[in-house]
């Protein structure tokens, strides 16, 4: 290797080890991470973090989301045929800008409907990935851009985690977004970007990736895989073997990096689980089911930031099983309560912990589904309905522009695919604003905000947070 090339590698990766709890994401994981944004340490002091919840699979969101004036009401009743909601069983919205028109929740989320009517959540409406302003008549006559691969589970789950859908890319918003303001944190073996659901591309940077975490036991490393059963001959090799590595001195660069990645690996994890079990006893209790547990955990490690050196941080979590081509109303019945109770219960322990307007939380799903029934369920759209809390979200109001479910609509195409009239990229770029990223910054993170939004306008994209 000539002088050039060893410099480079060992510039890439002289402070790695960010974002890996095991070996595995040690080593498979590894990426440089030189500075980005040496203005970073200018920007706002003050603790925030995103948690993001990724209903994969595709919610039928239109369900989540009701009109209930009557005229639409009629409307989304007669769409959605057998798959419509009674009038009498949704929870009613206290909605703040939407003048003349009302709107109920799905039965099974009253604690969303709280928190909403209370002013601590609120829904964009209508959101999707595009390319550019369309309508019906410039969808059917190619008279505009599409995101590549539109209604493909793959393509629109990769496309609303990096927020590029014209081409492939496994480098993700909320990783850019780190790279960017990722300095303003005094930690560098543990990275911003926290995993509760194993790797995922929206944490993903040119500069920073995901620190994977496990829901009930925190942090995972190493050395916490040594084998208690002394007759266990080849965990017990292997765990000397690691033993012996860290051990050693080395003159040789590729060696000295790979001892020093796990190194810093290892006592990332020894810091993280040391924090975690001297931090702070949240008494507010959370059900036992996957999503509530992971949510905990965020609470948890949100508890402890000052301990491990955040003052930014980004969590994922992904609660699968949205593909609802069957069973969409006993699904969601059951799928939509546990979101709206994990919902509530994060909130309130983010409350407890005073941090209730430092925290917010915001949904993605890949895409909505059909308004029209396939007999039992709902097949691959478009747009759809998210939501979004946290003691600095506007809540009580839907932004965005909830559109008209008529079959004839101008945004209406194949009989039931709703065209999106909000991108997604204003959704992001909002949340990106709010963690301290600058509007000259934004293109960076997401690289189509100029055909949607004015950067130089000083207004926020949507005016969901108060930024």
């Amino acid at each position: 290797m000539n002088s050039y090339s060893r410099r480079k590698f060992l510039g890439q990766i002289s402070c790695a080890a960010v974002g890996y709890t095991t070996l595995y994401n040690s080593l498979l994981n590894l990426k440089g991470i030189n500075a980005l944004a040496a203005s970073a340490g200018l920007l706002d002091k003050d603790y925030k973090a995103l948690v993001c919840i990724n209903l994969s699979g595709g919610n039928d969101s239109f369900n989540m989301l009701v009109p209930t004036s009557p005229n639409e009401y009629q409307t989304y009743q007669k769409v959605r045929s057998n798959l419509a909601l009674s009038r009498q069983e949704l929870l009613n919205l206290q909605v703040r800008n939407t003048p003349g028109r009302t709107f109920g929740l799905h039965p099974s989320m009253s604690g969303l409907q709280n928190l909403f009517n209370q002013g601590k959540a609120g829904f964009v409406s209508n959101i999707g990935t595009l390319l550019e302003p369309t309508r019906r008549d410039d969808f059917y006559n190619d008279r505009t851009a599409l995101p590549l691969g539109l209604f493909s589970h793959s393509d629109q789950a990769q496309h609303w985690q990096t927020g590029i859908p014209q081409n492939r890319s496994n480098i993700g918003w909320g990783g850019r977004m780190a790279d960017l303001i990722r300095d303003m944190n005094t930690e560098d073996k543990i990275s911003m970007n926290i995993s509760l659901s194993g790797s995922n591309i929206l944490e993903v940077g040119n500069e920073v990736i995901e620190y994977v975490i496990d829901r009930r036991q925190g942090s995972i490393g190493i050395r916490d895989y040594r084998p208690d059963n002394m007759y266990d001959q080849f965990n017990i090799a292997k765990s000397q073997a690691i033993d012996s590595i860290l051990a050693q001195n080395y003159s040789d660069a590729f060696e000295k990096t790979y001892t020093d990645v796990i190194r810093n690996a290892r006592d990332g994890h020894l810091k993280f689980k040391d924090a975690l079990d001297h931090g702070p006893v949240i008494q507010t209790p959370f059900s036992d089911n996957y999503l509530s547990e992971s949510l905990q955990m965020a609470a948890k490690t949100i508890s402890v930031h000052e301990k491990l050196g955040f003052k930014r941080q980004i969590f994922y979590v992904d609660f699968y099983g949205w593909d609802h081509h069957d069973e969409v109303l006993n699904n969601q019945t059951e799928m939509l309560g546990q979101l709206s109770d994990a919902v509530g219960e994060f909130y309130a322990a983010i409350q407890e912990l005073g941090l209730g307007s430092q925290v917010t939380l915001f949904c993605i799903s890949e895409f909505g589904r059909s308004l029209t029934s396939n007999g039992n369920g709902t097949d691959h759209a478009w747009g759809g309905n998210v939501f979004v809390m946290g003691g600095d979200v506007k809540g009580g109001n839907i932004f965005g522009q909830y559109p008209d479910l008529d079959l004839n609509s101008d945004l209406n195409v194949y009989e039931g695919v709703i065209i999106p009239e909000t991108s997604v990229d204003l959704y992001f770029a909002e949340l990106a604003l709010w963690m301290g990223v600058k509007p000259s910054d934004l293109p960076y993170v997401l690289p189509n905000i100029g055909n949607f939004y004015d950067i130089r306008s000083g207004k926020p994209p949507l005016g969901f947070l108060n930024i």
